[in-house]
């Protein structure tokens, strides 16, 4: 396959440990890990041409972020720590974060409907809806985007306001960014507040997290990495309605491996927040072999590829799937792997992590490429990094 940057560019190796440590051990520790990732990482950049990626692995209580290629070909600027990358729909999952914190808080409950918040939504179909079905994706089906002629809170809330299900709330998991999008901004409406100042004023302060933003500032422009299309063609997103609830988030590796520490309560935090991110660890309802989360997915640990490859493939997210309640919900497990996906038009994000192991891997790149080959290196990585420590 034709590669489209140079393999002197792809070749390029900046690494960044977070937290060093001295001694032979750890020294070779780091090596080995540097390694197995170079090893897996590589071949996938070369074949889907990635211009540049952000590796970040939590393994034995250290982490490594490891960088590779370019953040611009235009400019041949490498990937480094301070890199800014859109993580899609990963973004839920700090979404969800800030949905169980507001609970916590008292102002507002899973179990309440969007009519509670936005009176104009009381009596409609989309009232019968409950906080945790839109976090889980089971509200009764909505398509995957916002109809285009949507640009304001009035038509919003109009095409809410006429939506019909095609399903029972609670019966069928349909993955949309419409019903996560209104979850945020359910939040926010509660907490009276916007969400993204919620979200950069409040959240990402409240879990340690300095380079990570929903607009990101002028003076940090130079740091957001080029977002590049199967075409090649740059591109960054843009933020339509709902897009800061759905989808917003740019982070660093280095920041986003921080978010998935937190959530293995690796990190001393302030109990509310450690509460909060547990608690989106709830199992509510069972989708073939995995668990549906408040936002994020689950499975038994350890997981073969084929279970993983068809919770993260096409049949799952662009299809209704039943969904089965779980009475009790599910409280947070250790022995399970936990991830999610992302993507823009010009970026592509997988984020997983086992807590029983403090196991964990971030990937990040400025090219969309396929879901199935993100989910498949970075299992191969977290299994021979678990075996090498046995």
């Amino acid at each position: 396959m034709r590669m489209n940057i140079p393999g002197a560019i792809i070749a390029v190796l900046c690494v960044c440990f977070l937290h060093p440590t001295a001694g032979d051990a750890a020294d070779g520790s780091r090596t080995a890990v540097q390694e197995v990732v170079a090893h897996a990482i590589r071949p996938v950049m070369a074949k889907y041409g990635i211009p540049g990626m952000a590796v970040g692995i939590v393994l034995d209580g250290q982490t490594y972020v490891y960088d590779y290629g370019v953040a611009s070909k235009a400019s041949g600027r490498p990937v480094e720590s301070g890199t800014l990358f859109e993580i899609g729909s990963v973004s839920k999952t700090f979404t969800a974060t800030l949905v169980s914190y507001a609970q916590l808080g008292g102002h507002l409950s899973l179990s309440d409907t969007a009519g509670k918040y936005f009176p104009i939504l009381r009596g409609s179909r989309f009232d019968a809806v409950s906080l945790l079905e839109l976090g889980t994706h089971t509200p009764g089906g909505f398509p995957l985007q916002l109809p285009d002629d949507i640009h304001d809170t009035a038509q919003l809330m109009s095409y809410f306001r006429n939506w019909k299900p095609a399903y029972a709330p609670g019966t069928y998991r349909t993955y949309a960014n419409p019903s996560i999008g209104m979850f945020g901004l359910i939040a926010a409406k509660s907490m009276n507040e916007d969400f993204a100042t919620l979200m950069e004023g409040r959240l990402f302060p409240g879990l340690g997290l300095k380079d990570s933003f929903i607009h990101v500032p002028r003076n940090r422009m130079d740091s957001y990495a080029q977002g590049y299309t199967d075409a090649d063609v740059p591109i960054r997103m843009s933020l339509d309605i709902l897009g800061p609830e759905a989808y917003g988030v740019r982070i660093n590796a280095g920041g986003l491996l921080r978010f998935v520490e937190a959530n293995m309560g690796m990190l001393p935090l302030d109990p509310e927040w450690q509460r909060a991110l547990t608690d989106t660890h709830t199992g509510y309802f069972r989708i073939g072999a995995m668990t549906q989360d408040l936002v994020w997915e689950q499975y038994s640990y350890p997981v073969d590829l084929k279970t993983l490859l068809d919770g993260n493939g096409d049949r799952m997210s662009r299809h209704a799937n039943p969904a089965a309640r779980l009475e009790p919900p599910l409280p947070p497990k250790g022995d399970v792997l936990i991830n999610k996906t992302g993507s823009t038009n010009g970026f592509g994000a997988y984020v997983a992590f086992i807590p029983d192991r403090k196991l964990g891997i971030v990937l990040l790149a400025n090219k969309n490429y396929p879901i199935a080959a993100r989910v498949t290196v970075a299992l191969d990585i977290l299994m021979q990094l678990d075996r090498v420590r046995k």
